[in-house]
Order: C-alpha cells, then sequence, then structure tokens
C-alpha cells in the first residue's frame, strides 16, 4: 500500500506518495460552462443529501455486476498505466500536430485489440494553430527574464517583438478607468483567481478589451488558485472590429512582483515576441469504440472525454485521463462478458480546446441517431478522486440516477449534482435535448489546468481506477435496466 504525507502550503496541497511527488491536488461557450463546472468551488452538495441512502429493490439485478465492475477495476493499475503510456509517448497532442495524429491511430488500435467493436475514425477539419519561439523579459530598470506561455490563438509579434511601458489592471472597470494611459502599453490583467468562470474571462475576453483603447499588447495573469511559477495558457477570442494584438499569460509570482513594482512607482518597460501564427487549417478525427446492445443496438451511450490537449504537460489531466477512463469503462465490461441491452458508445473528441469542432462535427455527423442518444457522458475535470457526478436533465431522471448512485456507495462516488455536460457532448445535448452527465471530482485541477506541470504523476493510480469503475457502473446500468432514462 502507498503511504501518502500531505503538507499544506498557502492554497497548494502538496501529497507525497514514498515513491515519488504527486499532486492532489470548447464552441467555446460549451467549454467554459464546462470548465466551470470542474472547479472544486462550482459543485455544490446536493440539494437533497442522497448518500448512504440505501439501494433501492429495483436495482438487484445490478448490484453483482457492480460489484465486479468496481472489484475489477481498483485490483489493477491498468488504467493509470494506459494513461502513462499515453503522455509518455505522444506528449502533447494540440489539434492538427503530429503528435495528436500518432496518439489517433494507437488508440483505435488498442481499442481493436481490446476486443471494442465498430471501432473507426470520423473526420474533422481542425485550426493548426503554432506556437512557435516565444519570451517576455523586463528591459527595464533591470533586465531580466519572466515565464511567460502564449495565449492560444494569439497572433504573433513582428519578428524584432514589440517593447512598451506596462500598465497593471484588476479588472475591466480599472481598465476603462485607465483608458488614457493604455494607448501604446502592454496591459496586465492582474486578476486574482476566484472561480474558473469568473476569472477565464480576462484570458478570453481581455485582450481586445485593452486593444480597443490602443494596447498594444496584452498579459493575463495565470488563471489558476496557486502555482509555482507555472503559467496556464488557454484560449482567447478576438472581438471583431478591434486590433488584434498579441497575448501571454504570466505566471502568479511574476503578476503579483510587476504589481509590486509599479505600485512602487517603478516605470517597468517590457519586450514581448511571439511568433505564434495559423497554419492552413489541418485533417484530424474523432475516435469511437463500441460495445453494441444486445437488445436494443440503435439506442446508444455515450461517454468519452477530449483526445486534443494544450502544447504544454502531456495533458494527462486534461482530458488524457477522461479518455483513459471511459474507455476503460468499456473494456471492463468487455473483459467480464458485461453486454447490456442498449449500445455503450466511447468517443474520443479532437479540438476541444481551440475550436470545439470535434463536437459539433460529431453533432452533425449523427445528426440523424441523436434522438435515439439515451444519455452523453463526459469527463473533463481531472479523474482525480471522484465523489459521482452531474445530471443535467429531467427530475425524473435525476431521481434514477440518483438511485443508481447508491451503487457507488462503496468508493465514495454517490453523490449527484445539479449539472452535467461537458463541452464536447454539449452540441448534441442541446440540439436534441439529451440527458448529460460530468464526472465529479475532489481534487485542485486548477492547480496544473493548461500547465506544464499536466503530466501523469499528478493522478493517483487508485484515483482513476475509482473513476474508471463509477463511469462503468453508471453506464452499465443505464444502457441495461428495461426502462430507456428520460
Amino acid at each position: 500500500m502507498l503511504t501518502r504525507r500531505r503538507f499544506t502550503l498557502s492554497a497548494l496541497t502538496l501529497v507525497f506518495i514514498v515513491n515519488g511527488p504527486n499532486f492532489r491536488v470548447k464552441d467555446l461557450s460549451f467549454r467554459l460552462a464546462a470548465e466551470a463546472r470542474a472547479s472544486v468551488n462550482q459543485f455544490p452538495p446536493p440539494a437533497v443529501d442522497v448518500r448512504r441512502a440505501p439501494a433501492p429493490e429495483w436495482l438487484a439485478p445490478y448490484r453483482e455486476p457492480a460489484a465486479r465492475l468496481i472489484g475489477e477495476s481498483i485490483a489493477s493499475d491498468a488504467a493509470w498505466q494506459r494513461l502513462a503510456y499515453l503522455g509518455d509517448t505522444f506528449g502533447s497532442r494540440l489539434s492538427g500536430s503530429p503528435n495528436l495524429d500518432a496518439a489517433i491511430r494507437w488508440a483505435v488500435d488498442e481499442m481493436k485489440r481490446d476486443g471494442l467493436e465498430n471501432v473507426h475514425t470520423e473526420p474533422v477539419k481542425v485550426p493548426y494553430w503554432v506556437r512557435g519561439r516565444e519570451s517576455l523579459e523586463i528591459v527595464g530598470p533591470i533586465p531580466q527574464p519572466l515565464v511567460m506561455l502564449g495565449l492560444g490563438n494569439s497572433v504573433g509579434t513582428p519578428p524584432a517583438g514589440i517593447e512598451a511601458d506596462l500598465v497593471a489592471v484588476r479588472s475591466f472597470e480599472e481598465l476603462e478607468a485607465a483608458r488614457e494611459r493604455v494607448k501604446g502599453h502592454i496591459v496586465l490583467f492582474n486578476v486574482p483567481f476566484t472561480t474558473y468562470g469568473e476569472t477565464v474571462r480576462f484570458r478570453t475576453n481581455g485582450p481586445s478589451r485593452a486593444a480597443a483603447f490602443g494596447a498594444v499588447g496584452a498579459l493575463v495573469r495565470a488563471v489558476g488558485p496557486a502555482g509555482l511559477r507555472t503559467p496556464h495558457t488557454g484560449t482567447l477570442v478576438y472581438t471583431e472590429g478591434q486590433p488584434r494584438i498579441p497575448a501571454a499569460t504570466v505566471t502568479t509570482e511574476d503578476a503579483a512582483r510587476l504589481q509590486r513594482m509599479l505600485d512602487r512607482g517603478t516605470a517597468v518597460r517590457l519586450k514581448l515576441t511571439m511568433e505564434a501564427r495559423f497554419l492552413p487549417d489541418a485533417d484530424s478525427a474523432n475516435v469511437v469504440g463500441e460495445i453494441r446492445g444486445r437488445e436494443r443496438p440503435d439506442e446508444v451511450i455515450v461517454i468519452g472525454g477530449h483526445f486534443d490537449s494544450w502544447d504544454v504537460g502531456t495533458g494527462s489531466t486534461d482530458d488524457g485521463g477522461g479518455c483513459v477512463a471511459t474507455w476503460e469503462a468499456l473494456r471492463l465490461m468487455k473483459k467480464l462478458h458485461l453486454r447490456p441491452r442498449r449500445t455503450v458508445r466511447v468517443v474520443f473528441w479532437t479540438n476541444e480546446e481551440n475550436g470545439g469542432r470535434g463536437g459539433l462535427a460529431y453533432r452533425d455527423q449523427h445528426e440523424t441517431e441523436l434522438s435515439n442518444h439515451v444519455m452523453m457522458l463526459e469527463s473533463d475535470g481531472g479523474v482525480f478522486r471522484p465523489r459521482g457526478f452531474g445530471f443535467s436533465g429531467s427530475e425524473g431522471g435525476r431521481v434514477k440516477v440518483r438511485e443508481i448512485a447508491t451503487l457507488l456507495a462503496s468508493i465514495d462516488a454517490d453523490a449527484i449534482g445539479p449539472s452535467g455536460g461537458g463541452a464536447d457532448i454539449g452540441p448534441s445535448v442541446q440540439q436534441a435535448n439529451i440527458p448529460a452527465m460530468a464526472l465529479e471530482v475532489d481534487g485542485n485541477y486548477f492547480l496544473i489546468h493548461h500547465t506544464p506541470a499536466d503530466t501523469v504523476d499528478k493522478i493517483d493510480p487508485e484515483d482513476i481506477a475509482r473513476s474508471a469503475a463509477a463511469i462503468a457502473v453508471m453506464t452499465y446500468v443505464i444502457a441495461e435496466m428495461p426502462e430507456r432514462l428520460k
């Protein structure tokens, strides 16, 4: 058994395992809503506490298969090993990159090796943004480098970079008040993290808001609760009709440092250099594998995550873990010879991070069958210790899901929260009014979100095993029960 020692440093919780350190820590509207749900600050306890409620009698036929799925999952580190292989071998997987293409081919081969059915890819044309070389430095008063990452979809600077004095603001109201000082300057949005949904708007919309007042560049404090000088990248959205200025994220520590210098009355001059650019759209694909239903194969339960990642770290929590945990759910059913009434389909969507085209393509390519999608589940909030699921659907569906969740009490994953969904399933869910779910976990996902620190060592093998077990049980029962979830 692994022995854990916990140390608390400000808002950052570090967990050390005896064999190494380990943190325990989308259309864009779909993505931001999904990422906000992943924030530990945005998943309140259920309005009715149903944890440890006894399982109703109708679940009697499912207790034994549920116990088998849970036991098989937590007895093995297969999911963690597969996730480690994905990250170690293919690294980051930005849309359009050779890394993502190679990972897609590997996933198809591995799904076939697992015995999944109807394994195939579905083509998606994706944007291909490349970061290139980039740097940020203080020019004056004393030259020194800063840590940065260009924001996704940003334009680059001229080859020689841009050099300008710095103005810092803590809100859009402060930006408005400073509008006369902003022209010709680089603007720093030094906004402390509260919740993801509240803070990310400065990354998404800040550059264009600053450009409207004549700024030549924008910097955004890392969108995360704490950091060890790790910048958090992510997508920006340029406003039509406004100049497109280069934009980057800086670390929490460097944002605070620059703010202190300005507060002392020091004039801070920066040089920002970015080679960021778009290449022509690239060919990519969603990956699909199934266990075909034995009685109602046309009725489908879809589970999955997005296979692309940002070009830093290895995308292990965002969202390699979600892909592997949902994949593992099907592998477990296959291994235990559990073929439900309805089809269970796993999908790895492409291009969630900087375009959302995988989710849109799935909706369009499956438009005629969406009415037979019984439920869609997306795991895109990390695979830390699972606490249950978010659910969006009818009240009757919520009652049914809460009852099914009682089968997960043994792994403490039986809470059902008020909101389910995700960036990739969002287009389909909204078009066909499909019940939607999302895995909900404990863990400080946003400490490593979109950073170079998003690597597999931050994930506990037992946590991803429990996550896979929770998804497998919930999915199997919904696919097997006689009546359709509504």
